[in-house]
């Protein structure tokens, strides 16, 4: 190790064999030495997951730059969202009118108007469902 001085800065360069001699130093621990091995040893294994990981990341990015698939992707995503997002705003649409109605009703429900609800189709649907959930529920606490 040498020390320069060049324009009042003093400069210190390590001779290039300085380096070469600190990567031999490493290679002669024991450590190091076995971590190479084992290294060395599991060479066809890394070789084969690189191998598929490429194959992997060729497929992936083929598919993710097709515009066709994802136009198609798009498509099917909305057939299949659209129904289902159709559906959450009719009940939506329902509960809020529904709510609005029972708010402006003065209407007291006796005992003889409960009986008359109970005949309803589709608070008969209603009480149905309400029944076969308990039921599913009961079922599934037991196991």
């Amino acid at each position: 190790m040498t020390n320069q001085v060049d324009e009042g800065v003093v400069k210190t360069t390590v001779p290039a064999h300085q380096g070469e001699k600190d990567v031999l130093e490493q290679l002669l621990k024991p450590e190091v030495q076995e971590s190479i091995t084992a290294l060395v040893e599991q060479l066809p294994k890394l070789s084969e997951m690189v191998t598929q990981l490429t194959e992997i990341y060729e497929t992936v990015n083929s598919l993710l730059t097709d515009d066709l698939l994802r136009e198609e992707t798009k498509k099917a995503v909305k057939d299949i969202v659209g129904p289902v997002s159709d559906s959450v705003k009719a009940v939506t649409r329902n509960v809020m009118e529904a709510k609005e109605r029972a708010e402006e009703s003065e209407e007291v429900i006796g005992l003889f108007g409960l009986l008359k609800i109970m005949k309803d189709p589709q608070a008969q649907k209603f009480f149905r469902f309400l029944n076969a959930y308990l039921e599913v529920s009961k079922e599934n606490d037991k196991q």
